[in-house]
């Protein structure tokens, strides 16, 4: 019986042994495979995944030893066993099912056609390939589930930890595999490849704030049609003019924003939910111009310098353009000088208002046409838009129900709540008071402090730090259309700012303080969230520090903030949370 236990005991720690050290193989050949992706080196990928799914098929095989299988029904123990045998099976479906087939689907795209030309995008390949991504995004969601079934109180040290590792690289895979079954879903139909998608294009100006970036002073429609795109009706917010009466919009963001939401195109975005903006805009649209759009998407320059980064510099060709500019301004614009030029040098060179959303317009127009053309590489145009996307400087929208409720899971849709808000959200907005372009001067700093407090409610603080850098000369050396002019109450080179903070849905909004000092604050709710408002002036070189504080925290997840995008990147702009007064009981 002895020998036999030992030769047991024996046999069983060599198939541990093999598992262990097969699912280890296979982990590493996971960064080689990305990489060859990323480099696009198809034939390279296939043969890792040969590779991985012959260690993962060895895991599973030694996990289904008969020996094994019996060990896994013990008392105690057994348990681990289980385990070790679900990791493993979970290791080799997800590379036959899930790695696979979509290396497979990816070694059989021709990645040059999917760029955009002047011909259009051959979209086919995304349609053909939409369902092998969907059935691999499943398989790897339900392996997942599996793992995240297992209890992981009583396993052993060896295992846990495993178990822990391989369920949070399974849930960043899940995500990132959902998203590209709903892109490949959705892509082919919004590039219009059934028939032709015209969306409401604004080019949000960061130099005078609005909650999702800056005013939308220039417009264009703009067109997709079997993957090609083009703008055409460009147009600008002020031509619009006012809509007498307003046009209809949510009555609870109205209480926090006014009525000037449905009454200026330029003021469409004072609430930070996009899909709001976007409707409002939509509708204006359709008043003004009598032209039903299936959609808007926004955009802004710091973003179109992402795409210049991507497809080289353009040369400006509009003789109109050239005209108006008459070499004031450079003809060849790139990812390093188009948001000074768009956002500073356009101001002291144009002098009127109308002239300068005609050359907003005209430079989205010629980087459009770039973008269309094919310049430049699938993986930096790409990298490009993915990093405007993540910066919440480009945002989408749909007018189409069904392709609106898998944006509304994403970023991308710039919703205030659903799916794609998480639990901990902070917000920290800004809509210019001066009614002019001083947010160029402006630079700010956002960080939120959390602190603990008794009976397991937390409490955060939304801290935000604003600089008013135009020179001391302002009044005089920028142009009155940059400072305002006074006209809005403002002194010339004062920069007016209101400021809001959203907390997680409910919270509640305690005080505010403005350097230091309590202060009265506008207190509202806008879907369930708590939002504060506070009005912020500055002159040149003046700073100043606004903190609104939440109460009644009781999401347990790490908080994090969105913030309106300026020209400053986000690395600048949101500093790291601080944590204080928080002991181990909190």
């Amino acid at each position: 019986m002895t020998v036999l236990t030992l030769s047991a005991t024996a046999w069983l720690g060599a198939k541990g042994s093999t598992i262990k050290r097969e699912l280890e193989a296979s982990t590493q050949l996971v960064p080689k495979l990305k990489e060859d992706i990323l480099q696009n080196r198809p034939a390279d990928a296939s043969s890792v995944v040969d590779e991985l799914r012959r260690h993962t098929a060895a895991a599973r095989d030694a996990a289904s030893d008969p020996l094994w299988s019996l060990a896994s029904a013990t008392p105690w123990l057994g348990a681990n066993f289980s385990a070790a045998t679900e990791i493993a099976r979970t290791a080799d479906d997800v590379a036959a099912l899930g790695i696979a087939p979509l290396v497979k689907v990816y070694d059989s795209v021709n990645w040059d056609k999917l760029m955009p030309s002047a011909s259009g995008t051959d979209l086919e390949p995304i349609r053909k390939a939409a369902p092998a991504v969907a059935s691999a995004a499943h398989a790897v969601r339900v392996s997942a589930e599996r793992l995240d079934g297992i209890d992981a109180g009583n396993l052993l040290p060896q295992i846990a930890g495993p178990l822990a590792q391989a369920r949070q690289q399974l849930g960043s895979v899940v995500n990132e595999l959902d998203t590209a079954a709903d892109a490949a879903g959705l892509a082919p139909g919004m590039l219009g490849s059934d028939k032709p998608r015209h969306y409401l294009l604004l080019v949000q100006n960061n130099a005078e704030a609005r909650a999702s970036g800056g005013i939308p002073g220039a417009l264009a429609v703009l067109t997709a049609d079997k993957g090609k795109i083009s703008l055409a009706s460009q147009t600008s917010a002020h031509d619009l003019g006012a809509f007498t009466p307003p046009v209809a919009v949510d009555a609870e963001q109205e209480r926090i924003y006014s009525d000037r939401l449905g009454t200026f195109m330029q003021d469409v975005n004072f609430t930070p939910d996009f899909p709001t903006a976007a409707a409002t805009a939509l509708n204006m649209w359709e008043q003004k111009k009598g032209e039903r759009l299936d959609g808007a998407i926004s955009i802004d320059p710091v973003a179109l310098s992402y795409i210049l980064d991507a497809t080289g510099p353009v040369s400006l060709q509009d003789p109109q353009l050239l005209a108006l500019t008459s070499g004031k301004l450079p003809n060849q614009l790139t990812g390093e000088n188009v948001v000074k030029t768009l956002l500073s040098d356009s101001y002291a060179e144009l002098n009127n208002q109308k002239l300068q959303d005609i050359y907003f317009g005209s430079v989205a127009k010629e980087i459009f046409g770039a973008l269309s053309s094919g310049k430049g590489t699938a993986k930096s145009l790409l990298d490009g838009v993915g990093k405007g996307v993540d910066e919440h400087r480009i945002l989408l929208w749909s007018t189409g129900s069904n392709e609106q409720s898998v944006l509304n899971k994403y970023p991308l849709s710039g919703s205030i709540s659903g799916p794609s808000v998480p639990a901990a959200q902070f917000g920290a907005y800004f809509n210019d008071g001066t009614g002019a372009k001083m947010d160029y001067y402006v630079k700010r700093t956002v960080q939120l402090i959390s602190q603990c407090a008794v009976g397991g409610y937390g409490t955060v603080k939304v801290r935000i730090t604003s600089a008013n850098t135009a020179p001391a000369d302002a009044a005089t050396s920028l142009p009155a259309y940059v400072t305002g002019g006074g006209d809005f109450g403002v002194p010339p080179g004062t920069a007016q700012s209101n400021v809001i903070a959203y907390g997680p849905a409910q919270a509640q909004i305690e005080s505010a303080t403005l350097d230091g000092n309590k202060v009265p604050f506008g207190a509202q709710q806008h879907d369930n969230r708590p939002v504060g408002t506070l009005t912020v002036r500055l002159a040149p070189g003046q700073s100043s520090t606004v903190e609104f504080t939440f109460g009644k925290i009781v999401q347990q997840s790490q908080p994090e903030v969105v913030v309106t995008p300026t020209i400053q990147t986000l690395d600048k702009v949101v500093l790291p949370t601080e944590s204080v007064n928080c002991g181990t009981g909190g």
